[in-house]
């Protein structure tokens, strides 16, 4: 395919509403210039970020040691040196992404960094940390990430309530999406109630795709071995969480909010990269294109995306109907799609619990070389 060719699919994308995010980030990046190659180049217009990025980020790279045992020798304890790295990184790709954040209105040029994944059940230690890390890195264009957790739930409204930008993730059901937009709206109305400007606020809600075929299509093997219900349960779950943000975005109580100058909090698509390597590798993307979305990938994905990606406009909004055949087909097949998202959310804190700690113990390492982190 053609240099041209190639760029019109992601032309196509970003005219089709969604908005292409990295969902990676390292000092290399930075350094070499290859983001500021994708921002130019692949219309990338934001970065998402979480332990496992900077675990791998730090461990992989020289450029970071100094710095670590700058600190060390300063005596910063491990926490405080991975906050300082990471905080570093992330304010410097915000303003990278500063003409993007300005030319989109403030919609895109976002960089996200996340709360420490051992607060995922505390509210309140939730709401200090993000609160810390937006003094920190202290970029209008950031975004702080917290679980959609029940118990991080009142810290997005708490967040929100207090004019910080969040991006919420691990959600997996459409149950918990709702929930997350009404902790959202929450938030903005209480601006709302003390007459505190929100029109600088934006926020996106990441729902996550490909686990959840992973996980429905191994219980489908288990019992019905080539079932024509194979990956076809993400994009259903995702199409319906779309549903659920025109609803809300067209109800009475969002027309209010706009009116005080709300912005969307866009329906956001993580973990889309395709881990069945019998499935298209763009799959994630072009079956989950509509207006006011963000979809976050890794490079790969990306460049799969730029080769072999067939945009078909729109993938979403003529599906609601047949996404609701596709979940009650699936419980007729005896999936338990709630066993499904609790078991999914429980692991993903986990996933980045583990994370969190090889980044604490590959910062460990460089310091203290014969020891680990605890």
């Amino acid at each position: 395919m053609s240099t041209d060719m190639s760029q019109n699919t992601l032309q196509e994308i970003s005219d089709a509403g969604v908005s292409i995010w990295l969902d990676d980030l390292s000092r290399d990046r930075l350094h070499d210039g290859s983001l500021e190659k994708l921002i130019s180049n692949s219309h990338v217009v934001g970065v998402t970020t979480n332990p496992s990025i900077f675990s791998a980020a730090i461990a992989k790279s020289s450029l970071y040691q100094a710095d670590i045992l700058d600190m060390a020798s300063k005596g910063y304890s491990t926490i405080e040196i991975v906050t300082q790295l990471t905080t570093d990184d992330v304010r410097n790709a915000c303003d990278l992404f500063a003409p993007t954040f300005v030319s989109s209105s403030g919609v895109d040029g976002r960089v996200s960094i996340e709360v420490d994944p051992e607060l995922a059940y505390d509210t309140s230690a939730t709401v200090s940390r993000g609160k810390y890390l937006w003094s920190v890195v202290r970029r209008p264009n950031l975004l702080i990430k917290v679980p959609a957790t029940m118990e991080g739930l009142p810290a997005i409204e708490e967040l929100t309530a207090q004019g910080i930008s969040v991006n919420v993730t691990l959600i997996f059901s459409v149950e918990r999406y709702r929930m997350v937009m009404d902790s959202y709206l929450r938030g903005l109305e209480r601006r709302v109630t003390n007459n505190l400007p929100i029109n600088q606020i934006h926020s996106v809600a990441s729902f996550f795709i490909s686990r959840i075929d992973s996980l429905v299509d191994e219980q489908l093997d288990a019992s019905s071995p080539a079932s024509v219900l194979r990956g076809k349960a993400a994009i259903a779950n995702a199409h319906l969480a779309y549903e659920a943000f025109l609803k809300v975005t067209s109800s009475a109580r969002w027309s209010k909010l706009a009116s005080n100058g709300a912005n969307f909090q866009r329906p956001l698509w993580a973990s889309t990269g395709v881990k069945d390597k019998a499935y298209v590798s763009t799959k994630y993307v072009v079956e989950l294109v509509a207006d006011n979305c963000v979809n976050t990938m890794p490079e790969n994905t990306l460049n799969e995306l730029r080769a072999n990606g067939i945009v078909r406009g729109d993938t979403i909004t003529a599906n609601f109907d047949q996404a609701r055949e596709v979940l009650k087909d699936l419980a007729q097949a005896g999936i338990d799609f709630d066993y499904v998202v609790r078991h999914l959310e429980t692991d993903g804190v986990g996933k980045f619990e583990k994370a969190w700690k090889e980044l604490l113990n590959n910062v460990s390492t460089v310091t203290h070389p014969n020891e680990v982190a605890q």
